[in-house]
């Protein structure tokens, strides 16, 4: 019975989840701009309560990678790690493209995908999903949406929306454009862990430089 702990922060929502026997046994979810380093412990805390699990008893922890917000990336990375070596519970790096994916996979069928993430800037994360495999994502600007995204393929993701709207395409075709879910988290690691597969390392993927700006060292007097 496989017992895991999925984690997200990466965009404009919060969320924990833990699932066990191929059940959700605890979720929490909230969707929020900022302020997920706040929430994040005490939403874990809560889901281990409800599940009647201590973190020790997990078999993995599973947490979103990116692309997505710096800062949420960094606290869901450095909370699965800390609970990772507190525990010796090997930790999962999800991209949050595979995220998306995972949530929409029955639904999606054998017909391409293209995972919209928001970037909070003009340009929109992209990954196709197709029969011939998972492309590679990029941050990819408005006047090449057109180029990428197929006229047969569904779209899923929090810019799926955006991308709907610029491109003229019906709603219908639109699977989900809900933020990402721990739950999907959890699910798409358990999924990997009983086919014995190798457990991506958790290390974020950006897609794009981070937003900061460097101190200009003052002349010399």
């Amino acid at each position: 019975m496989v017992k895991v702990l999925g984690l997200d922060c990466s965009g404009a929502s919060c969320s924990a989840a833990v699932l066990a026997a191929g059940e959700l046994r605890a979720q929490r979810f909230a969707a929020m701009e900022h302020g997920q380093a706040e929430a994040l412990m005490p939403m874990i805390q809560a889901v281990l309560a409800e599940a009647a699990l201590g973190a020790a008893q997990l078999d993995l922890i599973a947490v979103t990678v990116g692309p997505g917000s710096f800062t949420g990336v960094r606290t869901g990375l450095a909370a699965a790690r800390g609970l990772g070596l507190a525990t010796g519970r090997p930790v999962m790096g999800v991209t949050s493209f595979a995220a998306v994916a995972e949530a929409v996979r029955v639904e999606a069928g054998g017909r391409p995908l293209i995972i919209a993430l928001e970037s909070k800037r003009q340009e929109l994360f992209l990954q196709r999903v197709g029969p011939e495999g998972v492309g590679e994502g990029a941050l990819v600007p408005p006047e090449a949406w057109r180029d990428v995204v197929a006229a047969t393929a569904f779209l899923a993701g929090d810019g799926a929306l955006r991308l709907a709207a610029a491109l003229d395409r019906p709603k219908a075709d639109i699977l989900s454009a809900a933020p990402i879910d721990a739950a999907h988290v959890a699910r798409l690691a358990a999924l990997r862990w009983r086919a014995g597969l190798e457990l991506p390392a958790p290390r974020p993927l950006y897609l794009r430089a981070p937003d900061t700006t460097v101190a200009q060292t003052p002349p010399p007097a």
